[in-house]
């Protein structure tokens, strides 16, 4: 039961995005907007009887007055039932309290308008504003990627793609063995057919790269190295259209052949020891990332990839939504993905590792790289990770035009990036993919392993690679 003292408290405290003040139910029209607003954002109380400066006045309070007041919210759709309580003030006069929490069937209108509380202010919601948060407000139940691909059937997908993701969920615990590798149970394992019925998710998933358009022209990657720092002369430009595992590894193979890898020596150490511009667990986590929350409703969209000569950007199509902000992405927060059953078995494959967590680890793998931290934004149509380079590669371009190393994966982060992808690679495959020899490799995996960095499970033939945080 709310005193007196709790009023005055409240009425101490000034209005603000959660309570606010009303000298009578006669403005209950007003009141009745702002309700609306704190619905539609994570609720707050209204106190009819209290002047705009906090001064408890009070009112007289009627049978009457309740049903005008109750009259006026069931103008507010969806219909909502706020707590609704009389406090006594004395001299025969009262304080309203009237609470809501944030609603559950977001968003509401009064009267036709939605509104949203934006500090201790009220603002109506654009049409796109109102149909992204009913968009999210239906998103557990029907969204894009949990629709039936129309036309599409088992053969159309990658199956050795299908088998090699059960394999490697059951390697590392997160799939029960079903016991066959008949890639329809496999499939209806991961929630992914249903009914007989592919869906989207499954396409985007495994989706054979020939049998893509017309139909999904939204499953593709574009990659470019610029020179500069702007958008203009093309060192390198290329698209991929494939299946989401297969645009992860082009993705970061295009980085790592791109990206600038910076040579020092230590005194009483003769190898080199090689600083990459950009963490590789860092802009992996970022490619996954953009995989699993962009938006493939639109035909059109697409992940972006671009390399400048101070910083690497990974743009993919859509914005934020359930109220992140680039800032919230940095701090603890609930794991929302945007599409939760490509982030499953992005999960299962051991590409995702906590949910949640994603941002936050690439903030901390740039920091123990010596690395700025990164950047979120959101530009239209469109949220980007930027990640920009050391201080001094930086500075070293603007006086030289050169960097200090050669553009090739040649680093201990770049196996590790590899093999975080691909953890059976042979040494062989690895020095291909890093452009040394097999010699060298072994020196690599064998300071990685004694670094604790890198773990070998299992035999030399039919073992794997086991990349430690």
């Amino acid at each position: 039961m709310i005193s007196p003292d709790q009023i005055t408290t409240w009425a101490a405290a000034g209005e603000s995005e959660i309570l606010e003040f009303k000298r009578s139910t006669g403005q209950r029209r007003e009141a009745a907007r702002t309700l609306c607003a704190m619905l539609n954002h994570r609720g707050g109380r209204l106190l009819f009887g209290v002047e705009p400066d906090g001064r408890m006045a009070g009112q007289q309070v009627s049978e009457r007055t309740l049903e005008e007041i109750a009259q006026e919210l069931r103008e507010i759709d969806p219909p909502v039932f706020p707590s609704v309580e009389r406090v006594d003030v004395g001299g025969g006069r009262e304080v309203l309290v009237v609470s809501v929490s944030a609603g559950h069937s977001q968003p509401y209108a009064y009267r036709g308008q939605a509104w949203r509380r934006v500090g201790a202010t009220n603002q109506s919601m654009s049409r796109d504003e109102y149909n992204r948060v009913l968009l999210e407000r239906l998103h557990a139940d029907v969204r894009w990627e949990n629709q039936a691909a129309t036309g599409w059937s088992v053969k159309d997908l990658d199956q050795e793609e299908v088998r090699r993701t059960l394999d490697e969920g059951i390697r590392i615990g997160r799939i029960e063995d079903p016991g066959t590798r008949e890639p329809e149970a496999i499939l209806r394992g991961l929630g992914l057919l249903e009914d007989g019925s592919l869906l989207r998710a499954a396409v985007v998933l495994f989706g054979r790269g020939d049998r893509l358009l017309p139909d999904f022209t939204q499953c593709l990657l574009r990659v470019a190295r610029f020179r500069g720092t702007e958008k203009g002369e093309f060192l390198d430009n290329r698209q991929f259209r494939s299946h989401a595992f297969e645009l992860f590894r082009q993705a970061q193979r295009f980085i790592l052949d791109h990206m600038p890898i910076a040579g020092r020596f230590e005194p009483g150490r003769m190898e080199r020891i090689d600083e990459p511009a950009y963490s590789p667990l860092a802009f992996r986590e970022a490619i996954a990332n953009a995989i699993c929350h962009r938006d493939y409703a639109t035909g059109g969209s697409s992940i972006g990839v671009a390399m400048y000569d101070d910083r690497l950007e990974v743009t993919s199509s859509g914005t934020l939504h359930f109220g992140f902000t680039p800032e919230a992405l940095f701090e603890p927060h609930e794991s929302r993905p945007w599409n939760p059953l490509i982030a499953s078995v992005f999960y299962r494959r051991g590409i995702i590792e906590t949910w949640g967590q994603g941002t936050i680890k690439m903030a901390r793998w740039a920091e123990e790289a010596s690395l700025p931290k990164p950047e979120i934004l959101e530009i239209p149509g469109a949220v980007v990770v930027r990640f920009r380079r050391r201080a001094t590669e930086e500075a070293l371009q603007k006086t030289t035009g050169k960097t200090t190393g050669k553009t090739t994966g040649k680093t201990h982060d770049a196996v590790l990036a590899l093999l975080a992808a691909e953890p059976s690679l042979t040494i062989p495959e690895i020095a291909q993919r890093i452009g040394k020899g097999s010699r060298a490799t072994e020196r690599i995996i064998r300071t990685l392993r004694e670094a604790a960095k890198l773990e070998r499970i299992g035999p030399a033939k039919g073992g794997y690679w086991k990349v430690l945080e």
